[in-house]
């Protein structure tokens, strides 16, 4: 039986730290507790891949939005894509609508009540578990994945830092999954069309779901 999450706990404390983050570096790969801007890039790109062969105009939610920097993404692809995001920091989306005021498909909402979308996708947000222990915050992940599925009514995609990364560069307060136990979580609950993405030269794995018409 997996332990209770204090759902409203967690939120806040991480609400608390991105606000400290943004703070403290602003707009900026930094400002969402990335290392630099190539990576925040590179984990867009495989984020992205669920929706590339889709042509038309879809809906995107963005859980963890930040400072809006894949709706930027987006935009700079050329992807037709009506965007909302969602993030639990004020201040940043408070930022980020200043940016996309003038842009219609774009929006930008604090907390996290998701609105049903064609996709859904998630960057970054299982990592930095703070004091929380495993259990509870493996807990928090299991059903924020499970609100990124509701939410979906193509696809949803999300990234988690790998179990498989070399012991003495691991931290206590951020969270490693295993990318296989992931995967076959995702295959018997949502959908079978799942890809594990292992090979892009993060200590990070990204999980796409395919949900079935």
């Amino acid at each position: 039986m997996s332990p209770e999450a204090d759902y409203d706990a967690i939120r806040e404390a991480v609400g608390h730290y991105y606000d400290g983050k943004f703070a403290e570096h602003g707009p900026s790969a930094r400002g969402v507790d990335w290392n630099s801007p190539e990576s925040q890039i590179l984990r867009f790109e495989q984020l992205a891949s669920l929706f590339a062969d889709d042509r038309g105009r879809f809906s995107v939610n963005d859980l963890g939005c930040g400072y809006g920097a894949f709706a930027t993404f987006l935009r700079e692809r050329g992807y037709a894509a009506s965007y909302a995001g969602y993030d639990l920091s004020s201040v940043m989306v408070e930022h980020a609508r200043m940016g996309f005021q003038d842009d219609p498909h774009v929006r930008f909402r604090e907390g996290i009540g998701l609105l049903r979308a064609d996709y859904s996708v998630a960057s970054g947000i299982f990592n930095v578990k703070l004091d929380f222990g495993e259990g509870e915050w493996a807990t928090y992940v299991a059903e924020t994945i499970a609100q990124l599925a509701r939410s979906s009514r193509k696809g949803f995609a999300f990234n988690m830092l790998t179990s498989h990364s070399d012991e003495d560069r691991k931290r206590p307060d951020l969270y490693y999954a295993d990318p296989c136990e992931t995967f076959e979580a995702c295959r018997t609950r949502f959908s079978r069309h799942v890809a594990l993405l292992h090979d892009y030269g993060l200590w990070e794995f990204t999980i796409r779901v395919r949900l079935a018409p």
